[in-house]
């Protein structure tokens, strides 16, 4: 629990607030929704929780020049609402869209399946102003797309998880919505041939707006939660969406159809209507919360590998659960190699959780001598920081930690994560 709860209404407020804290050493937790997954805002050094839920206003929309400026207590879905109403989008659409805040996306990098082709969070970011842990108030980044001018504190700070500045006001780059899509469901009789038909689709000029991967025990367990027609006896399933003009769509669609016909693919389907596509992506937004029902103690890690790497990913990660007898359900975001790996496991299991302990530790392993990295989108916080020094080295580490000590140098921001002890 934390000593206090503060509700921050204003930049100059948080000013203060950093100001009184540094002097009495007290910790600062930013936090938004809290629907992030790695501990990142549980007040585990003690000190005070700051909510942005009441700086939640949206400063500005300027669709002349594709931007949006907004507090950082504002959902996602609000940003995507207002947006829309000119006829553009935010790129980031996490599962949890309808519920996080734009900060809690900027402290995670946060992506969703459109960044496949738009990119993450960090690409779709033009401006910052925050407070750093010496109270000092620092703007970063320039409204225009282009700017070379200094260093990229904007990027920098991005997934920085809350410890070298706390956000309170961003620019956020916006994307004119496209004037049609085509949504497909494919379905293959196995999770190797799936994987192998995303590397294939990838390889094609035209890149998906979303290229989604869902394993055997994925389609089984949201059948009851959809209303959309999953494939039976399916050994996986992706999910790819194309965006653009109508006369470019066509031809594209054909080319990502050609790809994916492999010697595994069972089925081709397109969605026909609104309430189709609506059903198939209820159905992908419907398994992180299946997944909590069936599993509420579940081990959730999103690891990325190179696309091309998938089908030996997920071929390890078939004889992982397989030696550990624990259960490994696969989801995510594959168009960039992206996999939400889930260990349906029981922590109040001591002998159980060992177990999946040393299955979690050979995942890793896995994933790094693919090429691949702990992390895609979820953070580090708490449930990863030990694990860090596998992906990066002394060196690497040396320099992060000197500049967590030029931002906040009494270590007063979001102590105790990111980084190993």
């Amino acid at each position: 629990m934390p000593v206090a709860v503060l509700f921050a209404r204003s930049h100059q407020q948080i000013v203060q607030l950093v100001t009184l804290c540094r002097q009495y050493k007290v910790p600062i937790i930013s936090r938004g929704a809290g629907t992030g997954t790695t501990g990142a805002t549980v007040p585990d050094k003690g000190g005070i929780i700051l909510s942005f839920e009441r700086m939640n206003q949206i400063i500005k929309i300027d669709p002349a020049n594709r931007l949006i400026s907004t507090e950082p207590g504002v959902t996602n879905q609000a940003i995507q609402k207002a947006a829309g109403a000119h006829n553009f989008f935010w790129a980031p659409d996490p599962t949890s869209s309808a519920v996080c805040t734009v900060g809690g996306n900027l402290a995670y990098n946060s992506a969703g399946p459109r960044a496949v082709k738009y990119g993450t969070t960090r690409d779709n970011v033009l401006e910052l102003t925050l407070v750093t842990g010496k109270a000092d108030t620092l703007h970063t980044g320039v409204k225009t797309t282009k700017g070379v001018v200094g260093y990229d504190l904007t990027r920098l700070l991005i997934g920085s998880e809350g410890t070298l500045g706390i956000i309170t006001a961003a620019t956020l780059k916006l994307i004119p919505v496209s004037d049609d899509k085509r949504t497909l469901q494919i379905s293959y009789d196995s999770i190797h041939s799936a994987a192998q038909a995303v590397s294939d689709i990838m390889a094609q000029p035209i890149i998906p707006c979303a290229l989604e991967f869902i394993d055997k025990h994925a389609i089984d367990m949201i059948r009851d939660y959809s209303s959309a027609h999953l494939p039976v006896n399916a050994g996986a399933m992706l999910m790819v969406e194309l965006d653009g003009s109508k006369s470019a769509l066509d031809e594209g669609l054909q080319a990502i159809i050609s790809a994916a016909k492999n010697k595994g693919c069972l089925a081709v389907n397109q969605a026909q209507s609104k309430e189709e596509i609506k059903a198939l992506w209820g159905s992908r937004k419907a398994l992180s919360p299946a997944l909590r029902k069936i599993a509420p103690k579940k081990i959730n890690e999103d690891v990325v590998v190179p696309v091309s790497r998938i089908p030996e990913l997920i071929k390890g990660l078939d004889q992982l659960s397989k030696k550990y007898a624990i259960p490994i359900v696969n989801f995510g975001h594959a168009g960039n190699g992206n996999i939400h790996v889930n260990l349906l496991t029981d922590p109040d299991d001591a002998q159980l959780q060992i177990k999946a302990l040393d299955c979690l530790e050979e995942m890793f392993r896995l994933v790094l001598d693919l090429d691949g990295t702990l992390s895609g989108e979820h953070g580090i916080g708490l449930v990863k920081k030990n694990y860090v020094a596998k992906e990066l080295d002394s060196v690497s580490l040396a320099y992060m930690k000197a500049i967590k000590q030029q931002f906040d140098p009494d270590n007063i921001l979001n102590p105790g994560k990111s980084f190993p002890d």
